[in-house]
């Protein structure tokens, strides 16, 4: 040891003790007068036997690993479901050829058109298209030993070539098997001789998932293939994430890092069973600010299933109208919860008609499983296989009804008919709610397509009055009046005068009906 480090080391090794008086071998009490004193060798015999058995524990400490602490067995969890999930993870190359014109300046009429005409030809020269390649990238996993892989839709959506990119470098076209835009879900299969060591990831049960269970998120994000993140299950059962998917969603949130190319990727538990498949995030800089969302796996497998199988998928059909339940809605219903779905309307010849579900039933529990609100409710049916015959428990009149439906197949959405333009507004009826209304004529239900029903059309909704605050719009038809069927003008107005405080009324447009709660105070 050089005299620097000495030195430096001087002011904080030298301990000051206090003075102690003199005792001899350091010990001296009460008892070590009563012991009988030990011969010097023997004392020297026992000091030598100790000290070989500490150094005989410490060599064996030494050449014996330590425990791991409950930490690192916690941290290598994760390394060790990286390290299993990793080979059924795929990056996902997708290109497309565009095509822009070219314009010429002076051409197809211009007075310098003739600058530029062909040599051999009398007619001026045309814009020529000029192509090139965009390209796109996002995530993916291996289903089956067959080769299909799952991702998003939106990762190949309009795609001309796809690319399947493994773990071990490996490079493999793609085919386009089976898309479905309403759940943002895509099915690939890879093109010839399958790699011998392709690996299927494990899909979980993400219906058992626990809100705070820790998860790994595994993609490409900005292009960095593989990458593994971490993070929790903040919420299930996200809804409103993105007005594109229709109204199947379901969502998982995370906050695991989810950035773009990582969409189409695994969200894994600490099991490895892979129990989401991410693709959306909320941020204002386009960047993972801890909002990310990722597809129920239990979704996904129905989805998979179908378009491995046909190419397309198909959903249950119960053939009604229905809405939430809000705390105005619950009192008027005298329900005392708003969990369940209100039947707004009942469509004709509709499995829920031949089954006995009628406008006004709460439907309160489907195919065994509580109803939480009606996204919940369309989710299950859409869900259920068609023909299956499925338990619907409903709330009429404030007691519990089962019912048994047979599900249909959800038809392709029809375009619904323009509105017209009412021009004759003679018999309108102004109340004191900010709400006009008017009887309802053969040329406007037909035009609506309301052609068999009844009731009292709303002609004007005044801004700012109770009636536009309800969500009442011009245009809309009154058919009931807290319960009651209204077939004229003089019916409506008899009914908001025998209510007290709030109208529950039942209105339909061309798109739907449902129930508004109307104060009159």
């Amino acid at each position: 040891m050089s005299q620097d480090y000495k030195s430096r080391l001087q002011p904080h090794g030298k301990l000051d003790t206090p003075n102690m008086p003199e005792t001899g071998h350091g010990c001296k009490t009460e008892f070590h007068s009563t012991l009988p004193r030990l011969p010097v060798s023997h004392v020297i015999a026992m000091k030598t036997t100790l000290l070989v058995a500490v150094l005989a524990l410490v060599t064996i400490a030494g050449n014996t690993p330590a425990a791991p602490t409950p930490l690192q067995a916690f941290s290598d969890s994760f390394a060790d479901v990286a390290e299993r999930v990793r080979p059924s993870v795929v990056t996902i190359y997708s290109e497309k050829v565009v095509k822009l014109p070219r314009f010429h300046p002076f051409s197809d009429g211009s007075p310098f058109q003739w600058f530029f005409e062909e040599e051999d030809s009398a007619r001026p020269r045309r814009s020529v298209p000029r192509e090139f390649k965009q390209t796109g990238m996002g995530s993916g996993m291996v289903l089956d030993k067959e080769g299909h892989i799952l991702t998003n839709n939106h990762v190949v959506d309009d795609v001309d070539d796809v690319k399947v990119k493994f773990t071990d470098g490996t490079i493999l076209d793609a085919e386009i098997i089976g898309t479905d835009p309403a759940t943002d879900i895509a099915v690939l299969k890879l093109k010839g001789k399958l790699p011998a060591d392709l690996a299927p990831a494990a899909l979980g049960d993400s219906d058992a998932l626990r809100v705070g269970e820790w998860v790994l998120a595994i993609g490409a994000p900005f292009g960095f293939e593989q990458t593994v993140t971490a993070g929790i299950i903040s919420a299930k059962g996200r809804g409103q994430v993105d007005g594109r998917r229709g109204n199947y969603e379901d969502f998982l949130q995370t906050d695991a890092a989810i950035n773009r190319g990582n969409s189409g990727g695994p969200l894994v538990n600490l099991r490895g069973e892979v129990i989401g498949i991410n693709t959306a995030i909320i941020s204002a800089s386009g960047q993972s600010a801890g909002v990310g969302f990722a597809i129920p796996v239990n979704m996904a497998k129905r989805i998979t299933r179908d378009l491995v199988k046909s190419g397309h998928v198909t959903r249950g059909f119960l053939g009604v109208i229905i809405q939430d339940i809000t705390p105005t809605l619950a009192e008027q219903f005298k329900l005392g919860q708003t969990k369940g779905s209100i039947v707004a309307q009942v469509n004709k010849d509709t499995p829920a008609e031949k089954a006995g579900i009628q406008a006004g039933d709460v439907i309160v529990r489907f195919a065994g499983q509580p109803v939480e609100d009606t996204r919940n409710l369309r989710n299950r049916v859409a869900a259920t296989d068609p023909g299956a015959k499925t338990d619907v428990v409903v709330l009429r009149d404030g007691k519990e009804k089962k019912l048994v439906v047979t599900l249909g197949e959800l038809p392709d959405d029809d375009a619904s008919p323009a509105r017209e333009r009412r021009g004759n507004r003679r018999s309108e009826t102004k109340t004191d709610y900010g709400l006009t209304v008017e009887p309802l004529t053969d040329r406007q239900a037909q035009a609506l397509g309301l052609d068999k029903e009844t009731g009292v059309m709303i002609a004007e909704v005044e801004p700012g009055s109770s009636a536009a605050e309800a969500g009442l719009r011009t245009g809309d038809l009154i058919v009931e009046v807290n319960r009651q069927r209204v077939t004229n003008v003089e019916e409506f107005r008899k009914g908001l005068k025998d209510a007290k405080d709030k109208a529950l009324l039942l209105v339909k447009n061309q798109e739907a009906s449902r129930f508004v709660v109307l104060p009159l105070k």
